[in-house]
């Protein structure tokens, strides 16, 4: 096998947008930081640069980091931290247009092209759900406000684009670029306080407010443009929605209750009314239409006669006065729904609406009217058509919030509520047959478990007033505000029954009798993450599906939707493993609802870095196993994420229209290889998984010593005091692998630029593997595989292993350092060579240029950080106690974070 040790790189060619708000930045640094910074800064950037072009060898460069004091550092890192926020910037907006086939025009015209008749697109639109799935996950580091000035930038720079010279302020557009940068460059990069649950609510609010509510009925109205292009009549219905877990999501998060699921959901239903408010404010100044100068139908007359206007200077303007009605009611709604007034309260009383039905009844009668101008477009698109599609689409609730909460709990909530009744005794004793015909009976009738009268633990108590609270939510915002009720570590039919049974507590499950469909407005969802639960998830679901009830809710529903985890099944089984893992349940789940005639609506739960499944969603989506999608799909959109594919209306445009035509192409393209997929590479994948997963558990659980080199090598105990999230780093006290969240386990490893948990154990896979040719032919033919390793090879990429020996010099037992670092550094080199035969490339990236260029051109940007990192985390350890370089390493965390971009 050949090796690459020196691969011809062509010239890195800079994004034009990189080099103008980098000189920007340098001029501010110059300014804000004095000539004496901007020296050093600029010394330490073209002494690395210069070693990346391979101008200087290594060992001859002065890095000029050993120049600088304590507060040059911090003013350093925050320079460079600042660059590649601004480059990333304008990457994004060069991102913005969208892969071949990525958008809904060009999906249906390629279905076209393959045979798929416009009934059957029809057919899938009108059955779809597409929903990204907003979480709180902590990967997230840098401020809001930080985020706020980049938003800013990207505006103005669209203005400069457009060849404005002058904002609407009257401001000079450079000017005023150059100032939200002065901005950044003054504003605090840390967070002083750990954020809490509600700070959490609000960040995703944000986005909601200024991103969602605003581009999913433009996308909707783009889209019904593109089906009557195609000759297919119709208005797609609301498929594509949004969720959340914020708020709802317990699992390990002790601050998340009642209170805090309340708040989620009144603040859901603030946002979303005080948008409608909004639009219906700028359609009453629009819908001047005089009942002197036009006919107006009796529907809309009977709406203003109800309004309450009076106001003599509208009273031949029908349509004013009936919108000044319904704002009324909406505004009377907002303080139902959320106890306070409006940000513009009516000045008519009005009676606040039963439900968003009631609301979009009015609007269509409304857009009805105006239709009957002869200018139907005039009714349905617009201003008011968004409106009447944003209320369909958010209702009262905005984003649909899941529960989520560890099967374990359960059982213990279970047991208690149990034996408190005197059912059963020590329910935790039972078998798995034992508990699911117990809990059965339970369901068969409507006889409560709990008493008001009995004192429970803090836990169970904790749980049922969550239970209540969502039982009232439903009542208040309706049905649609709270639908999932996700179970992590689920591995038993038991521990779906359990959930029911509490459901059942609230109302929320209510029996027909044995053998019928009950009524459970909330799906139980079972969340398959670790490799085992993925193994057994067929076995758990055909069981589930064995009981008539439970087979007859899911088929009154008509999809049943599990969860599978990547970063969990990762951190269990190593990258390869987990991959084929999630693939190879996802076939045989297919294969068992299609069985018993129900639907499946696979979860994915996703993260940012490879190691918790992130990559191209487009290319992800497509590459699912064959009959998986089904037209439905939910997608957990989490940390830095969010901010990268939602941060502006037109990245969030290109990310949702990614996410709607690879769903669309996974669900109706005809694939081709699909026998040899199941056969004979499905055969290879399995031989791949076994030896990946036996060299990555030999390495992380097996050898003495990794979790002290871990702990040591990386900076996972200073991630761990970042204030980024409100959860614990770890499930509980202990310091074992096993209980640590994969989150901050892979972003540490990302921060040493070691990757480990995106490729470690494939090398050995791979270099074992006889047939080259074979895997070489999976490489071009089969999406799975193809994905998987080019998002392997993102990693690759991103990691040095120069720089993660000099972290591993931090483990103070030399023996180990050497034994386990040696096993890694040759790891990550017979996983390249490999990657790169298979592939056919002389060097990584070769095939993919312009991803190629981004991350080199960061590189030079990373390697002082990493520098930096190393000695600030040594003086820490070493027991010196200036703040300053506590704070001089979270800032580097951040910066390394921002620079690696999808690494937690």
């Amino acid at each position: 096998m050949a090796t690459h040790p020196n691969p011809v790189r062509p010239p890195v060619t800079q994004n034009p947008d990189i080099r103008y708000l980098g000189k920007l930045l340098g001029d501010v640094i110059r300014t804000q930081g004095g000539d004496k910074l901007f020296r050093q800064t600029e010394y330490i950037r073209a002494a690395s640069v210069d070693r990346h072009r391979g101008i200087v060898g290594a060992d001859a460069v002065d890095t000029g980091i050993d120049a600088l004091n304590l507060d040059d550092t911090l003013a350093f890192v925050r320079g460079f931290m600042l660059f590649s926020l601004l480059a990333n910037l304008a990457e994004d907006r060069e991102g913005v247009a969208q892969e071949p086939g990525a958008s809904v025009d060009e999906a249906i015209a390629l279905l076209k092209e393959k045979g798929v008749d416009n009934d059957a697109i029809a057919a899938l639109i009108d059955a779809s759900l597409i929903v990204p799935v907003l979480t709180a996950h902590p990967t997230e580091v840098r401020r809001k406000s930080v985020i706020d000035h980049k938003n800013r930038i990207a505006s103005l720079m669209l203005q400069r684009d457009a060849g404005r010279e002058v904002t609407e302020d009257g401001d000079a557009v450079e000017d005023a670029i150059y100032r939200q940068i002065a901005l950044l460059w003054q504003t605090r990069a840390l967070r002083r306080e750990k954020l809490v649950v509600a700070d959490e609510i609000d960040n995703a609010h944000a986005y909601m407010r200024d991103v969602f509510l605003p581009v999913m009925p433009m996308l909707y109205a783009r889209w019904e443009k593109a089906l009557l292009g195609h000759d297919i009549k119709k208005r797609p219905p609301s498929f594509l929605r949004l969720g959340s877990w914020i708020g709802g999501d317990r699992d390990g998060n002790p601050f998340v209750d009642a209170s805090t699921l309340n708040y989620a959901l009144s603040r859901g239903a603030s946002t979303a009314i005080r948008y409608y408010l909004d639009a219906l404010h700028a359609l009453g100044a629009e819908l001047s239409i005089s009942s002197e100068q036009a006919e107006v139908p009796q529907d809309v007359l009977d709406l203003a006669e109800a309004s309450g206007d009076t106001a003599p200077s509208r009273r031949d303007e029908p349509y004013r006065r009936a919108l000044t009605g319904i704002y009324a009611r909406l505004d009377a709604s907002h303080v139902a729904l959320t106890g306070a007034p409006s940000h513009r309260p009516s000045t008519l009383q009005g009676t606040a609406y039963a439900s968003c039905d009631e609301l979009r009844a009015d609007l269509v009668t409304i857009a009805n009217g105006l239709a009957i101008h002869g200018d139907a477009a005039f009714a349905s698109s617009g201003a008011l058509g968004r409106l009447i599609r944003a209320v369909e689409t958010f209702g009262f609730h905005l984003s649909t919030l899941d529960l989520r909460q560890n099967s374990k709990i359960h059982i213990r909530v279970v047991a208690e509520l149990l034996a408190a009744a005197g059912v059963c005794e020590d329910y935790a004793a039972l078998d798995e047959d034992a508990r699911v015909a117990l809990l059965l009976g339970e369901l068969a009738h409507n006889r409560p478990l709990s008493s008001p009268f009995h004192q429970y633990g803090e836990e169970t108590a904790k749980e049922m007033d969550i239970l209540r609270a969502v039982a009232q939510a439903h009542r208040l915002y309706g049905p649609e505000c709270i639908t999932n009720y996700n179970i992590s570590n689920a591995e038993s039919v038991s521990d779906m029954l359990e959930v029911y049974l509490l459901l059942k507590e609230v109302g929320l499950y209510r029996s027909k009798g044995i053998g019928e469909a009950p009524h459970a407005p909330i799906m139980v969802v079972p969340l398959f993450e670790t490799v085992s639960d993925l193994q057994n998830a067929p076995d758990t679901m055909t069981n589930f599906f064995a009981i008539p009830e439970m087979e007859k809710l899911a088929k009154q529903r008509g999809a049943q939707e599990v969860m599978i985890g990547y970063s969990d099944s990762n951190k269990d089984g190593g990258y390869i493993t987990s991959t084929w893992s999630l693939f190879k349940a996802s076939s045989a789940l297919a294969e068992i609802f299609a069985g018993v005639g129900i639907g499946m609506q696979l979860f994915h739960g996703r993260g940012g870095a490879v190691g918790r499944g992130g990559g191209s969603a487009f290319r992800a989506i497509q590459a699912q196993p064959r009959g998986t999608v089904q037209g439905r799909i939910r997608i957990t959109e989490q940390g830095e994420v969010i901010a990268a594919k939602y941060g502006t209306i037109d990245n969030a445009a290109s990310s949702l229209e990614s996410m709607t035509s690879a769903t669309l192409l996974s669900t109706l393209l005809p694939r081709e290889r699909a026998e040899q997929e199941r056969t004979q590479y499905a055969a290879a994948m399995d031989q791949l998984s076994d030896q990946a997963f036996t060299a990555y558990r030999d390495l992380v659980y097996n050898t003495d010593g990794f979790t002290t080199f871990f702990r040591q090598m990386t900076p996972i105990a200073e991630i761990a005091s970042l204030k980024i999230g409100s959860r614990p780093a770890s499930r509980t006290q202990s310091a074992r692998i096993e209980d640590l969240r994969a989150i901050p386990w892979v972003f540490s490893w990302a921060q040493a630029r070691t990757m480990l948990p995106g490729w470690y154990g494939v090398g050995t896979a791979l270099n074992n593997f006889e047939d080259k040719k074979l895997l070489a032919a999976m490489a071009q033919e089969w999406p799975f595989f193809a994905t998987a390793l080019a998002n392997m090879e993102m990693v690759l990429a991103k990691s040095n292993m120069d720089i993660a020996r000099l972290y591993s010099g931090m483990v103070e037992d030399a023996d180990l350092r050497q034994s386990i670092f040696t096993r890694i550094h040759d790891g990550w080199h017979q996983t390249r060579d490999n990657l790169l035969e298979i592939t056919g490339q002389s060097r990584l990236l070769e095939n993919n240029l312009k991803l190629e260029q981004s991350i080199r051109l960061r590189l030079p940007y990373i390697e002082p950080l990493n520098l930096l990192q190393i000695e600030l985390i040594k003086r820490h350890r070493s027991g010196e106690t200036d703040p300053r370089i506590s704070e001089g390493i979270q800032l580097t965390i951040n910066a390394i974070a921002t620079a690696l971009r999808n690494s937690g």
